[in-house]
Parts: C-alpha cells; sequence; structure tokens
C-alpha cells in the first residue's frame, strides 16, 4: 500500500536518506499513539466517564473540559522551551521515550475510573491530563524528525500516510474493544454477540476501563520499531549546555518572528483552528452520548466508520498536498469543517435543521433514526476533513521554518496549537455548565474555524 510505495520511491530517488525500514518504523509512531485519542479523548473513554462516573453528561462535559484544560496549559507553556533544548541537544528519541512514559503510567491508571464513585474523578481526571501531556510532547518530537526521513518533495506523502496508518491503528484498536472487550450492560455481549474476553465485568464497565491499559500497551509494542530502526539526529552537546543553547536560541527566534510575517500568521492561524479541531474531536462522542443517549457500542461504532473516513482523507490528502501545497489543503478541510460543525448544531434528537422527525427508539437498530444518520454523514465529513488538516499543517510548517530549528518550529508549532487549546475545552465547559445545553458550548467551535480561515488566507507559501 502507501506506506511500501512511499519508501520504496524514496529510496530510489534519494538514496541518502534512510532505508525503507527506517521510514515505515517511523510512521507506525501514529499507529502506536492514535488509540489514545481514538479510545480515550473521543469514542469510549471520554463518553463513557460523562455519562457513568460524572454526575450527569452537562457535568461530565465541563469537567473533561476542564482536566483538558489544564493539559492544554502545561503544553503550551513547556512545548517551545523543550523543543529548543532538544535542538540544541540533537537528540529526538529520548524526549520520546520520557514522555511516551508519561502516556503510558496516565492512561495505564485510569482503569481505576468506577462508575458512580465521585471520589474517584478527580485522581482520574490528573491521570487524564498526565497522559495528554505525554502523548502531545512525545508527538513534538516525533514530527521533528521527519525532514530526515524524505526529501522536501516526499513531505506532504509522509505526513499523510503517517495520519492514515495512524486512523487505521485507531480502526482496528476500536474493532478489538468493541468486538472483544466492552458489552452492553443489559444483553453482557460485545458488538460480536461475544462474552468479554478476560472476563471483563460489564455491569462495572471493565471494558471501557481497559481501553486505558490497552492504550498504554499499545503504545509500547509499536512504538518500538521506531526506537529500534528509525535513525536519531546525532547528539551535539550535553544536556547542560543545551538548556544554555536552546534558551537562547528561542529567545532569538521569537524576537525574530515578528519580521516573519507568514510563519508568524501561520502559527497564528494554527493557534485558532486546532483548538477547535482538538475540541470538536475531544467532544463530539460526549456531544452524541448526550444528544442520542448512545452507549460504548454505539459511539464506537461511530467511531470506526468516523476513522475510515478519516483514514481516506488523511491518504488522499497526502497526496493533494505535494501536488496543490499544503494551504490549500488546510484551506479546503477548514471549509468542510466549518460546514459540518454548523450542519451539527442544526441537528437534534427529533429534528434535522428544523424539520421534525422521529426520535431514536430504545433498544432500537443501530443508528436506524433520521437524526442519527445525519449526525452520522456530518461526522464521516469532519473524520475525512480532521486528517488532511493536522497532516497538511505539519508539512506547511516544515516548509516555512528554518532546518536547522525544525524541532524549536514544531515546539513553537505544538505551543500555537496548544496555548488556546485551554480555551477552547474551558469555554465548552464554562458555556456547557452555565447553560446546562451541550449544544450551546459545541457553538463555541464555529468561531474558532472562521477565525482560523480567516488568518490562514494571508499566509504566503512562497
Amino acid at each position: 500500500m502507501a506506506v511500501t510505495d512511499l519508501a520504496a520511491d524514496r529510496t530510489t530517488e534519494a538514496p541518502a536518506y534512510p532505508r525503507r525500514a527506517a521510514v515505515i518504523s517511523w510512521i507506525f509512531f501514529d499507529w502506536a499513539a492514535q488509540p489514545y485519542f481514538t479510545l480515550i479523548t473521543t469514542f469510549v473513554f471520554a463518553p463513557y466517564f460523562a455519562n457513568f462516573v460524572a454526575p450527569d453528561p452537562a457535568k461530565g462535559q465541563a469537567l473533561w473540559g476542564f482536566a483538558a484544560a489544564g493539559a492544554g496549559f502545561t503544553i503550551a507553556v513547556l512545548s517551545p522551551v523543550l523543543g529548543a533544548i532538544a535542538d540544541a541537544s540533537g537528540r529526538r528519541k529520548p524526549w520520546i521515550a520520557a514522555f511516551g512514559a508519561l502516556l503510558v503510567v496516565g492512561a495505564s491508571a485510569m482503569w481505576i475510573g468506577r462508575p458512580g464513585d465521585p471520589s474517584i474523578i478527580v485522581p482520574l481526571l490528573l491521570a487524564y491530563a498526565v497522559a495528554s501531556v505525554g502523548v502531545e510532547f512525545a508527538t513534538v518530537f516525533n514530527n521533528a524528525m521527519m525532514p530526515t526521513l524524505v526529501p522536501p518533495e516526499r513531505i506532504g506523502r509522509l505526513s499523510g500516510t503517517g495520519w492514515a496508518t495512524g486512523y487505521i491503528g485507531g480502526i482496528l484498536s476500536l474493532v478489538v474493544v468493541l468486538g472483544f472487550l466492552a458489552a452492553n450492560p443489559e444483553s453482557g455481549r460485545t458488538l460480536f454477540g461475544l462474552t468479554p474476553l478476560f472476563g471483563l465485568d460489564p455491569v462495572t464497565h471493565q471494558g471501557d476501563r481497559i481501553t486505558g491499559p490497552l492504550t498504554a500497551i499499545w503504545f509500547v509494542i509499536f512504538v518500538t520499531p521506531m526506537f529500534l530502526l528509525t535513525p536519531d539526529y546525532p547528539a551535539r552537546r550535553p544536556m547542560r549546555e543545551a538548556l544554555r543553547a536552546g534558551l537562547g536560541q528561542l529567545k532569538s527566534t521569537l524576537g525574530e518572528l515578528p519580521k516573519h510575517r507568514s510563519m508568524l500568521l501561520f502559527l497564528l492561524a494554527n493557534m485558532i483552528y486546532t483548538d477547535g479541531l482538538v475540541s470538536l474531536f475531544a467532544f463530539g462522542g460526549i456531544y452524541a452520548a448526550g444528544t442520542f443517549g448512545w452507549h460504548t457500542i454505539q459511539i464506537g461504532t461511530f467511531g470506526i466508520i468516523l476513522a475510515i473516513a478519516g483514514t481516506l482523507g488523511a491518504w488522499l490528502g497526502g497526496r493533494l498536498d505535494d501536488r496543490l501545497g499544503p494551504k490549500r489543503v488546510i484551506a479546503g478541510s477548514l471549509t468542510v469543517l466549518l460546514l459540518a460543525v454548523t450542519a451539527i448544531l442544526l441537528v437534534g434528537r427529533d429534528s434535522i435543521f428544523f424539520i421534525k422527525v422521529a426520535p431514536p427508539q430504545p433498544g432500537g437498530a443501530l443508528f436506524a433514526g433520521a437524526s442519527e444518520k445525519a449526525y452520522l454523514v456530518l461526522g464521516c465529513l469532519i473524520g475525512a476533513a480532521g486528517g488532511p488538516l493536522q497532516a497538511a499543517s505539519r508539512t506547511l510548517l516544515i516548509r516555512l521554518a528554518p532546518k536547522d530549528r525544525i524541532a524549536q518550529f514544531f515546539g513553537l508549532f505544538a505551543l500555537t496549537g496548544k496555548v488556546t487549546s485551554f480555551i477552547g475545552p474551558l469555554l465548552i465547559g464554562v458555556i456547557t455548565a452555565a447553560t446546562a445545553s451541550q449544544k450551546a458550548g459545541m457553538a463555541v467551535l464555529v468561531i474558532f474555524f472562521t477565525a482560523g480561515m480567516a488568518l490562514l488566507t494571508r499566509v504566503k507559501t512562497s
């Protein structure tokens, strides 16, 4: 498939770059990390928390938003500093290992999230925040390895293939959970009609809670080839010297940034639209659970369908990126997201665009209601646009950034992707809490996508 073609093309055109196994191993970082976003933040654990751990779905959405805001603030403060230090020291893998360990510890601890136990809410949200910080920082340093793997004209395909591969990993992890681990509490059966493996108890939602440890194990297994086969940057200087030099370079870069208008505008645009996208993915499952009363199997099946759409979108977006340029791919993705989110706000349990429809019946067939079908179609559009948006954003950063400060600029990229990432969840949490309406909370996303698009139009790529 595309992974092999990508590596094969690279080896014939630029033999100085690493061999095929190194490229494929790097690509599998996305496969290793994606279950965290698929299983925990979007389709299984977050909706489970809102529906069964928190007092009610609206309060659950608010609490989850506050935890996401805290993690986002931490990432925003530290990411450019760590990126600068990594550029000065040269190495990437030690950072990936250290922050990957935070992901493993935090995700594993989510097993403690028993339903209906108020005493567990704070520790559970803390574990979620720790895991979020780990996976985001590990991703920063993994992204910074990209320029050494393929020539510049192949960066778009590399990025798109990585996202597509990650989506496939997310799909497979959802299939494992829904088909073999998580059962309907009423029937005691999984999506495949099986009794849950390992004796997982449906009544205490052990099939939902196991997503944390599963994510941790999955990451360790599939990130290992990258550590073994993908070459790292050579070490440049000891950590103490790297700290001093990195902070000096960061200060210089921040001072020069206003002179680089397109880079500054792109980072501001990324700051805004990434906040909207992360918030959309983080709360999409929670919103569906509260609107339609979906449980793990419905939300997980919805997630599989969206991930398939995302895989196709990321794969196609990578090719369009190399052909049309990343800016056009980003603009097209933002347009689709804006239209889809606006439309979702006009879909309710018993209405579609203000037209009354029969609400879904309890115990009815999967996605049998007209409003559920509409939500499914709009969700597929979001999934198809989200992958290209993220993949093209990191390739545009590589095209705009100085090659000798790539990790530092990926740190700034992560900063702008996270500096307001606590604002999106915070606004959703505050508005949802104030209005007791999930729809009102989600409406703020329209503002983020519109403002991001407006700034992107002013970015010059040549």
